[in-house]
């Protein structure tokens, strides 16, 4: 099943620089959509603000029927790429979404921030 990466293109991580032309959040974004190309399973969007500022740079993963994370206070470096590129392939691979502890990459360990359970399934009757 195919996970989405939703990257916040608009992160600024605190002492970010404007004249560096980019955000660090399109910098990540850079970085992981290079980690992604070509693998099965994974897209990548960017997206303006995910409203995390606070822990900037950001990232969601969801996927349908799944559960979807969101994932916060990276560096934009491509070792932080690597690593939510690994965990969305992973997510990929799980029926629910949910990724044994002892398999998280690294790069990920200290960086969750929420994770919500999927959406009912709209088509499915209320009374079963």
């Amino acid at each position: 099943m195919l996970t989405t990466i939703t990257v916040c293109d608009t992160c600024k991580r605190e002492g970010w620089n404007a004249e560096s032309g980019q955000t660090d959040g399109e910098i990540l974004a850079s970085l992981i959509e290079r980690a992604a190309d070509g693998l099965d399973g994974i897209t990548v969007r960017r997206h303006s603000c995910l409203m995390g500022c606070s822990s900037a740079c950001n990232v969601a993963l969801q996927a349908d029927g799944k559960m979807a994370y969101t994932l916060g206070g990276f560096d934009p470096t491509s070792d932080a790429a690597d690593g939510i590129v690994e965990y969305a392939s992973l997510h990929a691979r799980e029926k629910t979404g949910i990724v044994a502890y002892r398999d998280w990459p690294e790069a990920i360990n200290g960086h969750f921030v929420t994770r919500h359970p999927p959406l009912p399934d709209a088509s499915a009757d209320p009374d079963d």
